[in-house]
């Protein structure tokens, strides 16, 4: 009990270096953009040097950063309200179809009716929905890509499942996914699972990951 109390203690003094961190950095990001912009205002030609794009990708990589670390810090804390989970499924789906399609990527609903309601911080529970989501279509490199997402009833709740046939993971990849600052793509920030993770926890909820390499992976949410 003692060390759970510790690691609990832990975690929330990392969060709260990480809110932080953040705050204090994103003052001066800013500040430089706003620099930055004057500058090109003036000069023009400034926009036309490869450098220039660069810089530009690496500010804004660096508010992305400093906007998923923000995420992490304040995932724990959460508002729930009851929520029918067939039509808040439904609504976050519908957000993302087009985008999807845009991308050449199959999205395939099975919600089944749930005469219960479940408590859900329903901005939070959103994020990690998306989040899950973005993984799922990023894993996928060839164009039959199909997510599947499917609301069923279980045991104690509901499970919802996010199915890709995208690149997978091997064992090793699938223990350490939702650690902080682990990541397996190009450019990632390894904070977005992480965040999706935090959110479920919150949630009293649990995540499980099936995967393997050239198959795909599903990610399940159980919540009650």
């Amino acid at each position: 009990m003692q060390a759970e109390t510790a690691t609990a203690q832990l975690k929330k003094e990392f969060q709260f270096t990480l809110s932080k961190l953040s705050h204090e950095i994103r003052n001066p990001i800013a500040l430089i953009n706003s620099e930055l912009q004057l500058m090109a205002s003036s000069h023009p030609e400034l926009c036309s040097y490869q450098q220039w794009d660069s810089l530009m990708d690496n500010l804004e990589y660096i508010r992305e950063l400093l906007n998923e670390l923000s995420d992490f810090s304040h995932a724990g804390t959460i508002s729930p309200v009851p929520v029918n989970p067939k039509e808040f499924l439904s609504t976050v789906l519908s957000c993302e179809k087009n985008t999807l399609e845009y991308l050449g990527i199959t999205l395939e609903t099975h919600l089944e009716d749930i005469s219960f309601p479940i408590f859900l911080d329903r901005v939070k529970m959103r994020q990690a929905l998306l989040n899950l989501i973005r993984n799922a279509s990023e894993s996928i490199e060839h164009p039959k890509g199909k997510i599947i997402v499917c609301l069923r009833k279980c045991e104690k709740g509901i499970c919802i499942s996010i199915q890709d046939n995208g690149c997978g993971m091997t064992k090793e990849q699938v223990q350490t996914v939702f650690s902080p600052f682990v990541t397996y793509k190009d450019g990632g920030t390894g904070l977005g699972l992480a965040v999706t993770n935090e959110i479920i926890t919150a949630h009293h909820g649990q995540i499980v990951i099936d995967s393997r390499p050239g198959y795909g992976s599903t990610f399940r949410i159980f919540l009650h």
